[in-house]
């Protein structure tokens, strides 16, 4: 229904798209939109540590006194299928190049720094590893092309299967150099949903060729947080948005119609966390409410360089909020399946930065190539899964530097995470969760020390390393990889329930015809229907998605890697 006004709850990706296409799409004035935030990056952060004042986030371990940098993660971003996140890019000027949008920005960077991984998989008495054979058996072969085969018609019939009980005639897939790529790729696990793998190949099936490179990856110039979400905070508030942080919306108000089906929000109570005093916000008959229902970086904890990340058990924000409505409205979806198994969720990455660059150069000698190129992934040379299967220790990043607007010419940041935190590592004799910044870095070295060609091994700089360090700082994320949990098509809502009179959701938890997640793409266009939605335009004018499923030249190179 048309709304001339919009209250936004959070300020990630998704809300801030949708803002842009209200003021640019539909016309809207600025002043007519307001969000409600915990913060201003949701998903997408990065920043100096001495900078980091949100109280929520840091609520169990205070930064005033640390240094460095810290990103939770960060996102690979592809233009042949990101087509809405280009589309909104290419709307805002860049904040770091004068006379550019975000997206040229974004597109000059890439053409001169292009990505070409040489050593995408490395493991311990092999070195490098050729990636470009994935390493399929027959059965493996069947059962994916019957995966990526599967018309959009029957993709119900993956409600509720694993990636695991998919391939349990072939558990052999969980060896093949494929999985250990696109597992640490995109942050799979065997115990994601097998829909949502099927979306992947849909939608990415071009990536069949390329994987072990990475070609078809394009990065921002700096973290994300200066790249996209400083672009759009700019934008919007040059175009009178009102940006409220430090507001955690706690409760809804709904209409009481005799049916208790008709959806229509007339209130929100939330908590100043600032001041810890309790608000209230009335919605009245021409604001539409514009959700973001989850969060993959809720309730994440930070440590140090001596200290480990707390595990935070929280529910989550955002999702609490869905799960009051949910249990108010039966299309809303079921916020359990993400966020009350955090097993298949949780994952720690940490943020490493030195004051010179010998462990950058290290890295860029084991490896091969220079920084800017790479996503690492380390396999164990023994079987470490349930199955007996050997699989992706640990994986990292290492960025083109400066990775930040403020980072100094000598500094290096570096990027890393754990898929499985509950193993145990090689190096430190303790599970990943439980390390210290420090003993990550131990854990890296390790690591890199059993692929190093030598002539002189990487251990025998450690103590040098290890003084070249200005902090690094680990991160638990219970959710990190709940947008992948397995689940039903009816688990997500959509975007605009059925019976929604101003309440649209948006973001990673949405269901959206054929749209994967995980990406800036799906989230931005979540944001972008939304828009249209209330501001009255014709959903033929969204963005055209590519459907690279149905080219017959790009399934036919696929279909021959398979069998390389």
């Amino acid at each position: 229904m048309k709304k001339s006004k919009a209250i936004m709850i959070g300020a990630g990706i998704a809300n801030m798209a949708a803002a842009v296409y209200l003021i640019q799409e539909g016309k809207w004035q600025g002043n007519q939109i307001t969000f409600y935030s915990l913060d201003d990056h949701g998903a997408n952060d990065g920043a100096p540590t001495d900078t980091v004042t949100d109280e929520y986030w840091n609520k169990n371990h205070p930064m005033e006194n640390t240094k460095g940098y810290i990103a939770r993660g960060g996102r690979m971003l592809n233009y042949r299928t990101y087509v809405d996140l280009m589309d909104l890019l290419s709307r805002i000027p860049s904040t770091t190049e004068p006379g550019m949008t975000a997206a040229e920005d974004t597109r000059d960077f890439d053409a001169k720094h292009r990505t070409y991984d040489k050593a995408r998989l490395l493991e311990g008495g092999k070195g490098i590893i050729d990636g470009g054979k994935l390493g399929f058996n027959n059965k493996d072969r069947l059962l994916l092309t019957k995966l990526i085969s599967m018309p959009d018609s029957e993709e119900e019939k993956l409600d509720n299967v694993t990636i695991a009980e998919y391939f349990k005639e072939s558990p052999h897939f969980f060896e093949t150099n494929f999985w250990f790529m696109w597992e640490t790729t995109f942050a799979f696990r065997t115990q994601s949903s097998a829909q949502e793998l099927r979306r992947y190949m849909h939608q990415m099936i071009y990536e069949f060729t390329q994987i072990e490179h990475l070609v078809g990856v394009n990065r921002t110039r700096y973290n994300q947080y200066e790249s996209i979400m400083l672009p759009l905070i700019n934008y919007l508030k040059d175009q009178g948005c009102q940006i409220i942080l430090n507001r955690l919306v706690t409760d809804w108000e709904f209409k009481e119609t005799p049916m208790q089906d008709e959806i229509t929000v007339t209130g929100l109570e939330m908590i100043n966390t600032e001041t810890n005093e309790k608000e209230h916000v009335i919605v009245d008959d021409d604001t539409a409410v514009i959700f973001t229902n989850g969060s993959i970086t809720d309730s994440a904890t930070l440590g140090d360089y001596e200290t480990p990340a707390a595990e935070n058990m929280d529910y989550g924000a955002a999702s609490s909020l869905w799960k009051k409505a949910s249990e108010r409205f039966y299309n809303l979806g079921n916020p359990d399946k993400f966020f009350a198994d955090r097993d298949t969720s949780e994952w720690v990455s940490f943020t490493l930065t030195t004051k010179n660059h010998l462990l950058l150069n290290e890295i860029a000698r084991i490896t091969t190539q220079e920084p800017g190129n790479a996503l690492n992934s380390f396999i164990s040379t023994t079987p470490i899964t349930p199955l007996g299967h050997k699989d992706v220790n640990m994986s990292i990043v290492v960025h083109h530097q400066p990775h930040f607007t403020s980072q100094k010419p000598n500094e290096t940041v570096i990027w890393g995470y754990f898929l499985y935190p509950r193993r145990h590592g090689e190096f430190v004799n303790k599970p990943y969760i439980e390390m210290t910044g420090r003993e990550m870095l131990q854990e890296l070295i390790g690591q890199l020390s059993k692929v190093d060609p030598g002539p002189v091994n990487i251990r025998e700089k450690e103590e040098e390393i290890f003084a070249s360090v200005i902090n690094n700082i680990p991160v638990y994320m219970p959710y990190a990889s709940a947008l992948f949990n397995n689940r039903a098509k009816t688990d997500r809502p959509k975007v605009i329930p059925q019976h929604s009179t101003n309440l649209a959701f948006t973001g990673e938890f949405v269901e959206q015809p054929y749209q994967m997640i995980f990406t800036e793409q799906s989230a931005v266009r979540s944001g972008e229907i939304a828009a249209f939605h209330f501001a009255g335009i014709p959903m033929s004018r969204l963005v055209k998605t590519p459907r690279y499923d149905k080219d017959i030249p790009t399934l036919a190179r696929a279909a021959k890697k398979m069998f390389e």
